[in-house]
């Protein structure tokens, strides 16, 4: 049986996978991107929508034929579910929206731990609650150790008070851990800001102090002219006064006056204008609603 001809009559009705171009076409592979540099046809393109959407769309499947021609290229690894590719690098430089993030400077803990070659691990967030049979979160809204308030017996340490609530010291001693690990984040945030403009820590904190000190003194009355100088602490600058001449130009003089005759006139109209004859009307209505 000569099957020749169905199998070219099922061969036709796909696209050949050979594209050519008179110019060669240019590849990123590494961005799966193709650029096409070749003249489009103006009179498809100027003809009916039909005929140039048709144009269009062949020109897209193409393009992305020859994309597909050079990926099969590149060497492939085989998976139980498909082949991959290895990309290379993306030669193309794409323009940025934002500029680059500056990396971030490194914590006390982090310098630290680098020093001593202490590498962090990734461990889970959950561990297995004996007690209630199911796995629990470490930290946070029901977490293992938030338990250290549910224990009816609490033993009474050999050095405390035996009449000391130590339900409440251990309350109060998990509100300085919180206290305390938020002065470090504040800590270490500040130090990052002042690596970030390139001025040291210390004397960061410094400038920071005599702001706050110049500020508190500024609140009294005498602007902290009569308060108890400080060792160390910079002279506040005043505000000179300025006087006018007592001898000037009678032109400055009276364009002065007039300025603070319009300030004090500002607003009356006809409306707000006291009617005197209304005023004594309305008050001897009054006396007389009294009789």
């Amino acid at each position: 049986m000569d099957v020749s001809g169905i199998l070219e009559e099922h061969k036709n009705k796909f696209k050949s996978i050979q594209v050519d171009r008179l110019i060669p076409v240019e590849f990123d592979l590494g961005l799966l991107s193709c650029f096409d540099i070749n003249m489009l046809d103006e009179n498809k393109l100027k003809s009916n929508p039909t005929t140039r959407n048709n144009y269009l769309k062949e020109l897209a499947r193409e393009g992305a034929q020859l994309l597909i021609n050079e990926l099969f290229s590149l060497p492939t690894t085989i998976d139980e579910d498909s082949y991959y590719a290895t990309l290379p690098k993306p030669t193309t430089v794409l323009p940025r929206e934002k500029p680059v993030p500056k990396e971030k400077p490194m914590t006390r803990w982090e310098k630290f731990a680098k020093i001593k070659g202490i590498q962090k691990r990734k461990s889970s967030g959950k561990v297995f609650d004996e007690a209630t049979g199911e796995w629990r979160q470490k930290y946070g809204f029901k977490g293992v150790n938030n338990d250290d308030q549910k224990p009816w017996l609490i033993e009474v340490p050999g050095n405390a008070d035996p009449f000391e609530d130590q339900y409440k010291v251990r309350r109060e001693e998990k509100k300085e851990r919180i206290e305390k690990n938020k002065r470090r984040s504040q800590r270490n945030y500040e130090e990052r800001v002042a690596v970030e403009k390139g001025i040291k820590p210390h004397e960061m904190r410094k400038r920071e102090l005599q702001k706050a000190l110049v500020m508190s003194k500024q609140s009294t009355a005498s602007l902290g002219k009569f308060d108890e100088k400080l060792k160390g602490e910079p002279k506040i600058k005043g505000v000179k006064r300025k006087f006018d001449p007592l001898v000037g130009s009678a032109d400055k003089e009276k364009s002065k006056n007039m300025e603070i005759l319009n300030k004090v006139n500002k607003g009356v109209t006809k409306s707000t204008v006291l009617n005197v004859r209304k005023a004594q009307r309305a008050m001897n209505n009054a006396k007389r609603n009294k009789k």
